[in-house]
């Protein structure tokens, strides 16, 4: 299997382009290829494929196999290759997603991309919708019980689902290895749950460490990021307008209000091409 390691601000995947046939156990092989000591190591597997609704469709599976709705790194790598890789000349493009149909604008420097700016749709706050238990329209503030403790939770759907939790303290002295797990798997998120831990550094800016459901805690979450901002809009902490600093970089999201959608813009970057045998079965 030829293969592409690209990532988005050290969320990093692999790539696999399937326009011309596909996998035949996509799950097995997110499993295998994800493991970072017997395999090529990533947080998932992303395969490009064609589309009957879009110019492309991505189908990502998170590291654990299990299949995942949207990614906002991932989907600006893909807008990276097939521009890159000759599958397409145009610098605005249109991505299929289990979340729906994404609209990506390439920033090209030197005929290769640098920056995407994604439109990510508009956040969803419906928590049937999301989902996550709760009894009233929005989930905004709302207290959760985990580990013992109570939290304040703002749930916010990208097309997946988040629980952003606000801290006072630098995120990289979080437990996020103690408390994230209990977080994704709590009773009130029936398919678990992606979590943001924020701090608010400013009116235009926030830091933040994530974990997400099946892969752990990874280097940036753009689906957070953006989930993040909504959050913090929603909450009167940020204007609608920020820059959130991840483990891995900066990511810029804007949420605008004529048209409600949040605007993720970003890098994107190859790592290095290459070719795996995969077990019988997989190929």
């Amino acid at each position: 299997m030829k293969f592409t390691k690209m990532h988005g601000i050290g969320n990093d995947y692999v790539y696999v382009d399937c326009t011309k046939g596909m996998l035949k156990n996509p799950e097995r092989t997110a499993q295998l290829v994800s493991d970072r000591h017997f395999g090529i190591g990533s947080d998932g597997l992303i395969l490009i494929c064609p589309s009957d609704r879009a110019d492309f469709r991505m189908d990502m599976y998170n590291a654990d196999g299990s299949r995942g709705e949207m990614c906002g790194n991932g989907i600006r790598c893909v807008g990276k290759y097939v521009y890159d890789c000759g599958l397409t000349d145009r610098e605005e493009i249109t991505v299929e997603t289990l979340a729906g149909i994404r609209y990506l604008k390439l920033l090209v420097e030197e005929k290769k991309v640098a920056k995407v700016q994604v439109n990510m749709g508009e956040p969803v706050l419906d928590p049937e919708r999301i989902p996550v238990k709760a009894d009233g329209d929005t989930v905004v503030a709302e207290p959760i019980l985990v580990c013992g403790k109570e939290w304040k939770m703002t749930c916010v759907s990208m097309g997946n689902p988040h629980a952003v939790v606000f801290v006072d303290t630098p995120v990289k002295e979080f437990p996020l290895q103690e408390t994230g797990p209990y977080f994704e798997r709590h009773e009130r998120f029936p398919k678990r749950v992606n979590t943001e831990f924020v701090r608010v550094l400013g009116p235009e800016l926030l830091e933040m460490r994530v974990w997400e459901r099946g892969s752990g805690e990874t280097f940036a979450c753009g689906t957070g990021a953006c989930a993040s901002a909504v959050a913090a809009a929603l909450n009167g902490r940020c204007g609608r307008k920020t820059t959130v600093k991840l483990l891995g970089g900066d990511l810029e999201i804007e949420w605008r209000e004529e048209d409600n959608c949040v605007y993720m813009t970003g890098s994107a970057t190859t790592v290095f091409d290459g070719e795996i045998c995969l077990p019988e079965g997989l190929e």
